[in-house]
C-alpha cells in the first residue's frame, strides 16, 4: 500500500478580488499573525480540451507554503496530528488517509490507493477496481508503457487514475500517455521548485487553448538583401496547411511563415519544416515569450500558430543554419499606420508567408516570397515591442 503523508490539490491561482474575499474569511477563522494566507479553489485545471487534476506529496512544510499561496487547499495526512498542525499555520482542507483509502472529513472513501509492484498486478487493475471514482496508483520504477496500458484499460471509465509521479517530468509523461493521459498526478516533491515547474508546465498547456489575435497587414515593400545566415527550424510534429512560425525583425509585430508542408514542383514536401529566417529574427515560443532563432534547439519548444490564431506547441528536433540570399519585406497595418513592420527570410520559393483567410475561398493559404508584391495581406502577430531575456517589459525602445 502507498504511503501517503500530505496531498495536495493542484489549480491555478484565481483573480485577486477572490483572493481578497477569502483572506477576509480566512481571518474571521484564524488569526493572521499566525496564519498563511490560503484561497480556496478547484483541484483541476484545463488541459487542452480536457480537465486534470493535481496532488502534491510533501512533508515538507515550505512546499505546503509555496502551495497554500497559489491556491492548493485541499491536503490529504497520514496522521490526525500532522492534519492539525498544518491546519494551524494555513486554511485547508484536510482529508485522511487510511485501510489502503483516502476519506474526507466525514469519513466517506473519496479515493482507492493500490500499488503496482509486477506486470500481472498492472493486468488486473481494471476500472472495476474499488468503489470510489478515485484511484491513486504507485506504479514504482516503471512510467511511459504502464501509463499507456493504464490510460487504455480505464479508457471510457468515469474514474479518474492518478498515478504517483517523484518529478515534473514524470508527470508529463503521465498526463500525455497515448495522447490522452491519465486524469491526474500525485506529484512526490520534498522540493519547491518542482512544484514551481509543474505549474509553469500547465500554463504553457493552458495557453494552446487560447486563441492568438492575427491582423491582416499589407505588404509595402519586398527588396533583395544579399547574404546572411539563415535558420531552419526542423520540429518533431508534422504541420498542416495554413501552420507556421511567427517570425519578425522586431518584437512588436512577428510574420506568420508558412512550412513547408504544401507541395511544390521545387523541392518535396516537408510537413515538419519551416525555414524561418535569419539568426537575429525573434520567434514566438511559450508562454508569451520570444526567443531569437539561433538560440533554437533540439528539444526546446515553439509555438505552430495557424490563420485562424489557433495555435499547439511543438518541439525543435533539429536546427540547420546556413548561408543563404536573403529578401526583406516589410508591411503596415493600414494607410495611416506610420509603424513599418520587417522580417527578412530566405529568397527561395519554399519560403512563403501565410495570408488571411477568405469567408467565400479561393484564396491561397500562403504566397511564396518570390511571388510577392506591394499590396498583397499577409497575417501579423502585433504585441509589445520591448523584450528583456525574450519577456516583454514595459520601456521606451526605438527599433528601425
Amino acid at each position: 500500500m502507498v504511503s501517503l503523508v500530505g496531498i495536495c490539490c493542484f489549480t491555478p491561482p484565481t483573480d485577486k478580488w477572490g483572493n481578497f474575499c477569502r483572506l477576509v474569511a480566512s481571518q474571521n477563522k484564524h488569526s493572521m499573525a499566525t496564519k498563511v494566507l490560503s484561497v480556496a479553489a478547484s483541484s483541476t485545471t484545463s488541459f487542452g480540451s480536457s480537465k486534470k487534476t493535481v496532488w502534491v506529496w510533501t512533508e515538507n512544510r515550505q512546499v505546503m507554503t509555496a502551495a497554500v499561496e497559489r491556491g492548493w487547499n485541499t491536503f490529504v495526512f497520514q496522521s490526525q496530528k500532522l492534519a492539525d498542525d498544518w491546519s494551524s499555520i494555513a486554511l485547508i482542507d484536510p482529508l485522511l488517509i487510511k485501510e489502503g483509502g483516502i476519506f474526507d472529513s466525514e469519513n466517506t472513501r473519496v479515493a482507492t490507493v493500490v500499488e503496482v509492484t509486477s506486470p500481472n498486478e498492472l493486468e488486473q487493475l481494471q476500472p472495476e477496481i474499488g468503489a470510489v471514482e478515485n484511484v491513486v496508483v504507485d506504479l514504482l520504477d516503471w512510467q511511459v508503457i504502464p501509463a499507456e496500458n493504464i490510460v487504455a484499460a480505464f479508457q471510457g471509465s468515469q474514474k479518474t487514475v492518478f498515478a504517483v509521479s517523484k518529478t515534473p517530468v514524470e508527470a508529463q509523461v503521465f498526463f500525455e500517455a497515448l495522447e490522452h493521459g491519465l486524469g491526474g498526478v500525485v506529484l512526490k516533491v520534498e522540493d519547491v521548485q518542482a512544484v514551481l515547474d509543474l505549474k509553469d508546465y500547465f500554463d504553457r498547456r493552458d495557453e494552446v487553448g487560447n486563441i492568438l489575435s492575427l491582423t491582416k497587414a499589407i505588404v509595402t515593400g519586398v527588396q533583395v538583401a544579399g547574404m546572411g545566415d539563415r535558420v531552419c527550424v526542423d520540429l518533431c510534429s508534422l504541420m498542416r496547411p495554413g501552420e507556421g512560425l511567427l517570425v519578425g525583425s522586431f518584437a512588436r509585430g512577428l510574420f506568420l511563415v508558412h512550412s513547408e508542408c504544401l507541395e511544390s514542383n521545387y523541392i518535396a514536401s516537408r510537413p515538419f519544416r519551416v525555414n524561418a529566417g535569419p539568426v537575429h529574427a525573434y520567434v514566438a515560443v511559450p508562454g508569451g515569450k520570444t526567443s531569437y532563432l539561433s538560440e533554437l534547439k533540439a528539444g526546446k519548444e515553439v509555438i505552430l500558430v495557424d490563420q485562424k490564431g489557433h495555435q499547439r506547441t511543438a518541439i525543435v528536433g533539429r536546427v540547420k543554419i546556413e548561408t543563404r540570399p536573403l529578401i526583406i519585406v516589410e508591411a503596415k497595418i493600414g494607410s495611416d499606420d506610420q509603424t513599418i513592420y520587417s522580417i527578412l527570410v530566405q529568397n527561395a520559393e519554399t519560403v512563403a508567408l501565410v495570408c488571411p483567410q477568405k469567408e467565400s475561398g479561393g484564396q491561397k493559404t500562403a504566397i511564396p516570397v518570390t511571388s510577392l508584391k506591394i499590396g498583397d495581406e499577409i497575417m501579423l502577430r502585433l504585441q509589445g515591442g520591448a523584450r528583456h531575456t525574450g519577456i516583454e517589459i514595459q520601456e521606451f525602445i526605438v527599433e528601425k
